[in-house]
Parts: structure tokens; sequence; C-alpha cells
């Protein structure tokens, strides 16, 4: 049945340990690591603020603290600014803490999305919640949070985002089976497959870090068994939901055509940290020609 409750929470899973940035996340969590002068975990949360998710979780693991120090005060910080006069850096210290409520959970023995999804049920209770991943970067411009919420709270069930990627690359995602839906702009997933062999994938459709999920997903959690790589996988509960009938079953989707960011993946990150600095205006007029001449001589 749709919902018509705002919904408000949202989950980030943030326990990885981030192997690809070795050696720098050795003793500096992968979320913390800066795009242009903001760490790419502030992205995400303020994408969630900015669609009204108010009501943040994340779920973080060992070594991790300073996500918390980030998102709390620094008084002695801001009183030091106050006193220079330097309106603009004091005002960007507090940004990050008026995004929202931020709580933390601990996930002790990672076992995958799923379980990392499983931790937050407490906290969530029987409401639809958001999930966001912090790997997934998605430019503030484009407003595929809030289109999401909007068709979750039209037809119920859950809703995942996709996007179009070379069908070479699809056994690196999550790949989904849909169908059009009549009249929409969003379709109706049949059927999720995890990492599958590109010969094996239904479409070039992956299912990209965003997701609005209905509270059945818990349920389908707990008694799904680990899967791909021995964990508890969040594609296999919704290739479940996505065939079931009842309360809070149905898997639609949002097909995202626009600027997208792997912030896990060191290209990715590296296109993210340029494309967003050359449009800042306090830095873009001195890098765009820099840039320029730079390609010119490669």
């Amino acid at each position: 049945m749709p919902q018509t409750a705002r919904i408000t929470k949202a989950v980030i899973p943030a326990a990885g340990l981030g192997t690809r940035f070795l050696p720098a996340t050795k003793a500096m969590p992968k979320e913390m690591l800066p795009v242009v002068d903001e760490p790419a975990i502030q992205y995400v949360v303020a994408e969630a603020a900015k669609a009204g998710l108010d009501n943040v979780l994340m779920i973080t693991g060992r070594s991790k603290r300073a996500l918390e120090d980030h998102f709390d005060r620094v008084p002695h910080l801001e009183a030091v600014l106050e006193a220079k006069g330097d309106e603009r850096r004091l005002a960007a210290v507090q940004e990050s803490n008026n995004l929202g409520d931020i709580h933390y959970v601990r996930q002790s023995d990672p076992q995958g999305l799923g379980h990392a999804v499983l931790c937050a049920k407490r906290h969530v209770g029987n409401e639809p919640f958001a999930v966001l991943l912090g790997d997934d970067l998605i430019d503030a411009r484009d407003e595929l949070l809030s289109e999401m919420i909007r068709v979750q709270q039209a037809v119920g069930g859950s809703v995942i985002a996709l996007m179009e990627v070379d069908p070479a690359q699809v056994s690196a995602y999550g790949c989904a089976d849909v169908e059009a839906v009549e009249g929409e702009d969003f379709v109706r997933v049949r059927g999720l497959v995890e990492k599958p062999a590109p010969e094996d994938a239904p479409s070039n459709l992956a299912v990209i870090g965003r997701y609005v999920l209905h509270p059945a997903v818990f349920d389908v959690l707990e008694r799904t068994a680990p899967g791909r790589g021995g964990e508890i996988q969040l594609t296999d509960a919704l290739e479940t939901l996505a065939g079931a009938e009842g309360e809070g079953s149905g898997v639609h989707a949002v097909v995202f055509r626009g600027r997208r960011y792997d912030t896990g993946d060191k290209v990715s990150y590296l296109k993210a940290v340029v494309s967003l600095a050359v449009e800042r205006e306090d830095l873009g007029d001195e890098l765009r020609p820099w840039l320029k001449e730079f390609a010119a001589g490669l």
C-alpha cells in the first residue's frame, strides 16, 4: 500500500575498510577523503538533508571515530574563526553540524550491505527509509533521491536507483530485469542479479547506491542466507521482495541519467574532485585554463 507519512530517516553504511585507497586509508576512514575541501561523506549527508531526511544513522566500524568528530561541533575552532572575523570559514565549519540529527551504530562483524542495513532495524522501526552508500556521490543539481521518495510514496514497496552502464561492466554491479509502467517514467523490477557475467545479465541497468526501502526488507534480510562473497546481499533481499505479494512487496526503480561519481574508485574519485572544482566560483576561473594547458601538453 502506498505510504503517506513523510520519510525522514536515512541510513548510510560506512563500515568499509577502504582498501582500494591504501595507504591513505590506513588511519583515516575512506569516507573522510576530501572531494575538493569537504569529505566525501558530507556530500552524502547533505544530499539526504536536501531531500528532507534529517534523521541519519551511520553504520560504522572500528577506526571510524573521525566521522563522529566531523559532524560534531568544535567550539574552540569556531571561537578562533569568529575572533578573526573569518565568517566564510566559520560558516563552512558549522555547516556540517547543522545537516540533521546524526546517530551512529557499529557493525561489529561486517557481513555485507544487507547485514549493514539490518543493523538499522531498531533505529528505523516500522517506516520506510532511505539508504545512501557513501561511495556514490550524486551531483547536487540532480534530484534523484527526492524522485525516488516520490515514487515510493506513490506506489509503496521499495524503490532502487538504476543507471545504464557499459555491458562489459555489469559484472561489477547488481543488475536489474525491468518492465515499463504505463504512463510513468519509472519502471517495475522483475528480478535482480548480483554481479552477473555479461552474458548472463538481464540488461545493462546497474543498481547504484541509492535505495528507498519498505521496512518489510528487514524480515527478508533476517531470512536471507549469505550469497556472493559469503555476505548477506541486499540485492538478494530485494529480489525476494520483487517477486512477493502483500504488505511491503514490490520493487520499482528510477533510471538515473544525471551526474554520479564512484568515490570508492580512484579514477572516478579524481574525476569528482576535478569536475566539482572547475564549477566552483572560487576555483574554476583559475583551474579551467590550467587544465586546458595541461591537457594540450599530454
